[in-house]
């Protein structure tokens, strides 16, 4: 069989490699996390770069505000894209979610700064973010699914675990390049133009993931389907099962609202809030995104053993017993190591759980409009929970002036959590 042939959506032989399509297929999730990372990371320089004010609390809120904005067009992207990759298949979709991503982490890796081109700037940086936020709302369901269809039987929590997999090894690079980036330039250089030099790896990565992406072969469940539903029956449906993605969404709402706390929110909680230097912030996400990384796969593979719900009942239980003592604990005696020591424990309560919560998220959806089911309760949680808990959990430490308030956001999502699982697993899923 010609390699033009494939090119055109046949399905694989059943001698390649499974590792391999899990590469290609998450290379794409792996550049949309990289970028979204590094807004938070930097989120005080872009601050100042972008939204400067005369107060750095109002600045900071700014640039936290945009951060989310992206997070809002998920829902459209998951219901437009959703509904496309449902359509003409995985693999097309996702080479198409991958180019909207591009074109937003170019256009906010190159927009000169506000002392150069005024309002403009936060303008186009916010563009940016809606292009990426767009893209987004449909790349991690289509990831998802992907590798739920092309997964062995029996072994699907552990395969669809790598979507979540590969955002961390994004974490890893983006916290490693700004420890390098902390050691080798002055403050003042990394404050004015050095935080650019991250994104502009980003847009270098671009290429490379084209060319994976493109030799993604489509999965055998969705060429076996004689009916791909048309964008009108995707919406029917859609209305249909309004109960299901609701309940999605607050399943999905501890996973995003704790990975946006220990990820994004770290570095600028631990310097802004617990007056740590920037290095111990960064190597604490660097060592959550390892642990991440391993806990992950462990609970997608727990949950094939002893099922999904017996784990995603006790890490929502967990969190919210646990979440405002540990952060007060930190809170007490602020220090790298009760930083690290609070955070690792959030990491294996998110991995633990996220690990069973995305393929089960999988499994509850109809299997016809499956993408766009998950992308749209995944994209509603993102929108409502995770993307707004940088700006949420600076709110609150300034309204409480209670330095673990954060901790009171993490227990509300679990408890969504808690709730939607019960609430799901009362019922057959699809």
């Amino acid at each position: 069989m010609s390699s033009a042939i494939l090119a055109e959506g046949t399905p694989a032989p059943a001698s390649s490699s499974k590792l391999g399509a899990v590469l290609r297929v998450t290379s794409g999730n792996f550049l949309e996390q990289f970028d979204f990372f590094l807004f938070g990371f930097y989120a005080t320089s872009i601050a100042k770069a972008f939204f400067p004010t005369s107060s750095d609390f109002a600045s900071l809120m700014l640039t936290f505000a945009v951060f989310g904005a992206g997070f809002l067009m998920r829902p459209l992207g998951a219901i437009v894209l959703g509904a496309y990759i449902d359509e003409v298949g995985r693999r097309k979709g996702l080479i198409v979610t991958l180019a909207i991503m591009a074109s937003g982490t170019v256009l906010i890796a190159f927009v000169p700064g506000y002392a150069a081109i005024g309002f403009v700037a936060p303008v186009l940086v916010l563009i940016g973010r809606l292009l990426q936020g767009f893209s987004a709302g449909a790349e991690l369901g289509g990831v998802s699914v992907y590798l739920s269809e092309m997964a062995p039987p029996g072994h699907k929590g552990f395969y669809t675990a790598w979507q979540s997999a590969s955002q961390q090894v994004a974490i890893m690079l983006a916290a490693a390049l700004g420890f390098a980036l902390n050691e080798l330039m002055p403050p003042a250089a990394l404050e004015a133009w050095g935080w650019r030099i991250p994104f502009f790896v980003g847009c270098m990565i671009i290429p490379c993931i084209f060319v994976l992406r493109r030799s993604l072969q489509e999965t055998e469940a969705f060429q076996a389907r004689t009916h791909h539903p048309t964008t009108r029956e995707v919406a029917a449906s859609m209305r249909q099962n309004w109960r299901i993605v609701l309940a999605g969404m607050l399943l999905v709402a501890m996973t995003t609202a704790t990975f946006y706390l220990i990820t994004v929110y770290t570095p600028t909680f631990g310097r802004t809030v617990l007056h740590l230097s920037a290095k111990d912030s960064l190597v604490v996400t660097l060592l959550v995104a390892v642990s991440n990384f391993i806990w992950l796969p462990v609970g997608g593979a727990i949950s094939d053993r002893i099922g999904r719900k017996p784990l995603l009942v006790a890490m929502t239980v967990l969190a919210i017993l646990t979440a405002y003592p540990t952060m007060s604990w930190l809170a007490a005696a602020p220090s790298f190591g009760r930083l690290l020591d609070v955070l690792l424990w959030f990491s294996f309560l998110f991995g633990m759980y996220n690990g069973a919560m995305v393929v089960a998220l999988t499994e509850v959806m109809p299997v016809q409009v499956r993408v766009v089911g998950f992308s749209l309760a995944y994209s509603l949680a993102t929108a409502v929970f995770g993307g707004f808990t940088p700006a949420v959990s600076t709110w609150l430490i300034e309204a409480t002036a209670d330095k673990a308030a954060p901790a009171f956001w993490m227990s509300f999502a679990a408890a969504c959590g808690l709730a939607a699982t019960l609430m799901l697993y009362r019922r057959p899923t699809r």
